[in-house]
C-alpha cells in the first residue's frame, strides 16, 4: 500500500473514533463529570495531580502544561502537577522500591484530600496507575481515569472513568488529548469568565 493511502486510512480510522466519542452520550457525560470534579477542586483551593505512562506521560504533562501555563487566554495558573517529571524521584523510587510504586509514593507525599488524581492508562492495566490509583482512593482524593473501552481493574479505582470508544492505543490517546483540550477550555472559561469577556469585548 502506497503511504498517502495507509496516512488516508489512518485518518479516517481517527475521525471515525472522534466521531463516536461526540455521538455518544455515555462518553460526554463522562467528559462533563471530569470537567466539573477537577472545577469543582481548583474552586476548592485543591490541586490536580496526573500520571501515565509513554504516550499518556506526555499527555499528563501536556494536560498541567495547559493549566499552569495558558490555553485560550491569559489568565492566573492553575495548580496541576505532572508526576513523570521528575527523574530524581521516579529514579529513586523504581530503585529503593521497584517501578510499580514510582506514582504510588508521589500521591502519597503530595495528594491531599479533596485534591484530584488522574490516571492516564490506555489499557486500563497500568500496574504503577493501579498502585497510584488505590493510594489516591485511600487518601481521600476524587480518583479519575482516562482509560479505553475495555473492562479492567481501573474502572472499580475510579470515581469517574474517561472511557475512549476505542481499542487500538493510538486512537484512545487521540481521544484523550482531544478530551483534555476541552476540558482544559471549559475549566479556563468556567474560573476565569471575566477574563473570556475582557479578550471577547
Amino acid at each position: 500500500m502506497p503511504f498517502s493511502e495507509y496516512a488516508r486510512t489512518q485518518l479516517v480510522q481517527s475521525q471515525k473514533a472522534l466521531t463516536a466519542a461526540a455521538e455518544s452520550e455515555a462518553f460526554l457525560g463522562e467528559l462533563e463529570a471530569v470537567f466539573k470534579a477537577i472545577t469543582d477542586c481548583f474552586r476548592a483551593g485543591g490541586k490536580l495531580l496526573l500520571a501515565g505512562n509513554g504516550g499518556s506521560a506526555a499527555d499528563a504533562q501536556h494536560i498541567a502544561g495547559e493549566l499552569v501555563a495558558r490555553l485560550n487566554f491569559d489568565r492566573a495558573p492553575l495548580p496541576a502537577i505532572a508526576l513523570t517529571v521528575d527523574t530524581s524521584v521516579l529514579t529513586a523510587v523504581g530503585n529503593d522500591y521497584s517501578f510499580e510504586h514510582v506514582f504510588e509514593r508521589q500521591v502519597q507525599a503530595l495528594g491531599r484530600r479533596g485534591d484530584v488524581f488522574v490516571g492516564i492508562s490506555t489499557s486500563g492495566r497500568s500496574p504503577n496507575i493501579l498502585r497510584a490509583m488505590r493510594k489516591a482512593r485511600e487518601l481521600g482524593l476524587v480518583t479519575v481515569a482516562f482509560c479505553g473501552s475495555q473492562k479492567t481493574e481501573i474502572l472499580d479505582l475510579s470515581d469517574i472513568a474517561l472511557r475512549a470508544p476505542a481499542h487500538q492505543t493510538s486512537l484512545v490517546q487521540q481521544i484523550h488529548i482531544a478530551a483534555a483540550h476541552i476540558i482544559c477550555a471549559g475549566i479556563e472559561s468556567a474560573l476565569f469568565r471575566d477574563a473570556v469577556h475582557s479578550v471577547e469585548g
